[in-house]
C-alpha cells in the first residue's frame, strides 16, 4: 500500500446560531501507511542526560495520541473556527487532553504549554516544561494534506532536551534526547548534508504564495509547507535541505523540530540568526531557519535578511 494513499473529501458544512460556524468534517479515512515501526517500539536509551523515563513515557503517550488520531478520522471530527481565524477541532482537543493527562500524571512538577491549553505563568518559575501542539498543521488535517503532525519537546532552562514528532498518516515517528542523536521508529538515522540545487526546500505557504522567496527559487526547488513541525522532521532525516519562513512563530510550533535538527546536525535559528531559547513570557519567535548544513543556512539568512516580513513594513507606514 503507498504510505500517502489519500481518498477524496467528503464535507459537510453546518451552521450553529450559538457556535458560529462549525464544520462538520466527516471524513474518509486515511489510507495509514502498514506501521514501519514494530508492535513494541525500541526506545533507544538516552544515559548522557539520563532522560530515558521521560523518552519512554512521552513515546507511549504520543502513539496512544496517534491512536487516537485514526480513530477519530475514521468517524469525522468537529471543526471550529478560533479567534484567530484558524481552525481548531476535535482531534486537537484529544491530543491535548491525552498528553497532557501524562505529564500531570508522571511529572506533576513540570510546567505545561500547549496551543490548545489555557497559559498558565506557574511554567515560568518551572526548571522543566512540556511544550505541546497537539496538531501542527490543521488545515492540512482538515483538507487531509498528510503532512499534519503531532509534536511534543521537554524543555530544560530554555533548552530542549527530549523531542517527539509523530506524523499519524506515514506513522513515522522521530525522536532525540539531546547529546543521544537522532530516531526514527526507534533506529538511529544520519541523514546526508549533501546539498545541491536540485535539492528541495519547504516554504511558508502564505510567503509561497505572495512570492517572497521568488529570487531562491531561481536557483533551487522552493515548495509551500504545511506545518512548520512536520518540515524541521523532514530536514533533521534529510529528505529536504531546508525549511525557511520569517513569519512569526509560536514556541510549540519549533521547540521538538529544533532538538531534531540539532541532533541530525544541522542548523537552526529564527529568521534573524538568533538560537531559541524556549519558555518566555511571550512564547512567539520571529520566523525560523532550518538547514542541512551551516552554508547553507547562512545562505538562507542572507535571503531571510533581504526579504523583510510584512508586518514590519505595516509597522513602518506612518
Amino acid at each position: 500500500m503507498d504510505n500517502l494513499s489519500v481518498p477524496p473529501a467528503c464535507t459537510q458544512v453546518l451552521r450553529d446560531g450559538q457556535e458560529g460556524h462549525r464544520l462538520w468534517a466527516r471524513m474518509s479515512p486515511f489510507c495509514f501507511a502498514d506501521p514501519a515501526r514494530p508492535a513494541t517500539l525500541r526506545v533507544p536509551r538516552c544515559e548522557a542526560f539520563n532522560l530515558e523515563r521521560e523518552l519512554t513515557t512521552l513515546v507511549e503517550s504520543i502513539l496512544r495520541a496517534g491512536a487516537k488520531v485514526r480513530e477519530l478520522v475514521k468517524v469525522g471530527f468537529d471543526v471550529q473556527t478560533k479567534s484567530d481565524r484558524s481552525p481548531v477541532t476535535a482531534v486537537d482537543h484529544e491530543v491535548d487532553r491525552i498528553l497532557h493527562e501524562m505529564q500531570e500524571r508522571e511529572f506533576p512538577l513540570d510546567g505545561w504549554l500547549s496551543e490548545e491549553s489555557p497559559d498558565n505563568p506557574v511554567r515560568l518559575t518551572s526548571r522543566r516544561v512540556w511544550i505541546v501542539d497537539p496538531i501542527d498543521g490543521t488545515k492540512a488535517l482538515v483538507n487531509r494534506i498528510p503532512e499534519f503532525c503531532i509534536s511534543v519537546a521537554l524543555i530544560e532552562q530554555g533548552i530542549p532536551v527530549v523531542a517527539a514528532i509523530l506524523n499519524p498518516s506515514t506513522d513515522e515517528l522521530f525522536t532525540a534526547v539531546r547529546g543521544g542523536g537522532l530516531f526514527l521508529n526507534g533506529t538511529r538515522i544520519t541523514p546526508s548534508p549533501a546539498y545541491d540545487t536540485t535539492s528541495t526546500i519547504l516554504v511558508n505557504g502564505w510567503e509561497f504564495r505572495i512570492g517572497r522567496w521568488s529570487t531562491l527559487a531561481e536557483t533551487t526547488r522552493c515548495r509551500p509547507m504545511h506545518s512548520i513541525a512536520n518540515a524541521l522532521a523532514l530536514v533533521a532525516s534529510g529528505r529536504i535541505q531546508a525549511a525557511l519562513t520569517i513569519e512569526p512563530l509560536n514556541e510549540w510550533d519549533l521547540a521538538a523540530g529544533v532538538l531534531l535538527v540539532e541532533e541530525s546536525g544541522g542548523s537552526v535559528t529564527d529568521a534573524d540568526g538568533k538560537p531559541f531559547v524556549f519558555n518566555q513570557p511571550t512564547p512567539r519567535f520571529r520566523g525560523a531557519i532550518a538547514a542541512a548544513d551551516k552554508n547553507l543556512h547562512a545562505t538562507l539568512q542572507a535571503h531571510a535578511g533581504r526579504a523583510g516580513s510584512t508586518s514590519d513594513r505595516e509597522q513602518a507606514v506612518p
